[in-house]
């Protein structure tokens, strides 16, 4: 038998249009569940911020959106193409920024740019490179090297090599951790230049007063599923705590998993 193509030419897109389709996610590390039967879906051009406490779920979600980690059972769809199963196809429409920058410290922002470039086989390289340093606000100093870079400027960088090979998804997790309220700031006015660019992002954050004006839609995590959903439209900023502790609140706890599932 002939294995799968990982990559067909036209991949089957999720019902409804959805980029991203997750159904019956569950996720267990030895006896304890982590994701219990999460369903999550994101259109494209949506910025969706994952809200919750620490240890609902959200790097977990992102890790297996990612292609990074293997879920324990559900179904998972990103431009149609199936995960674990094409996570290789996957990958290639995906960019990934966490709360570490993965990058070179004794090489430059341009020769970071140009190493990962050639990693993801991109063509036109260098004006790629130029066009996201220009973006990202570091194109000044592109020349510098990378461990001379404040923290802030480090994660800008992180986001312009996450965009490198123009993903269709951007998954951030956390990545306002060590930033000062200046590099907060600057870090914002990237994110809202990727999303104008019509990036579907999802974003993992304790921050929300920075994904406030961000996110168009705010999915709250907890006990391993999304307890509530409510697009920023329905919300102003002041009913954004209120919306979050109400969901929260409202979260029954999860009956335990079967054996086997």
């Amino acid at each position: 038998m002939q294995p799968e193509d990982p990559r067909p030419p036209q991949p089957p897109v999720a019902e409804g249009g959805a980029l991203i389709e997750v159904r019956g996610l569950r996720k267990r590390f030895g006896l304890k569940t982590v994701l219990r039967g999460l369903t999550f879906r994101a259109a494209a051009g949506e910025f969706v911020a994952l809200l919750g406490p620490n240890g609902a779920g959200k790097t977990t979600f992102l890790r297996i959106l990612a292609g990074l980690s293997r879920p324990n059972g559900g179904e998972v769809r990103i431009a149609g193409w199936r995960l674990p199963q094409q996570a290789a196809a996957v990958r290639r429409r995906l960019g990934v920024v966490c709360h570490l920058p993965l990058l070179y410290g004794e090489l430059t922002a341009a020769e970071n740019l140009r190493f990962f470039g050639h990693l993801y086989g991109v063509e036109a390289l260098a004006e790629r490179s130029d066009a996201l340093l220009h973006l990202v606000g570091l194109f000044h100093r592109r020349r510098d090297l990378v461990r001379t870079f404040s923290r802030g400027m480090q994660q800008r960088l992180a986001i312009a090599r996450a965009l490198l090979h123009e993903p269709d998804v951007l998954l951030l997790d956390e990545p306002y951790t060590g930033l000062d309220q200046d590099a907060s700031a600057t870090l914002d006015q990237v994110l809202q230049r990727v999303a104008d660019q019509g990036h579907t992002i999802i974003m993992a954050s304790h921050q929300l007063n920075r994904v406030a004006a961000l996110a168009t839609r705010f999915d709250v995590l907890s006990r391993g599923r999304v307890a509530a959903s409510r697009g920023r439209a329905d919300l102003s900023d002041a009913e954004l705590l209120d919306f979050y502790r109400a969901a929260l609140a409202d979260t029954p706890p999860s009956p335990a998993p079967r054996d086997g599932l």
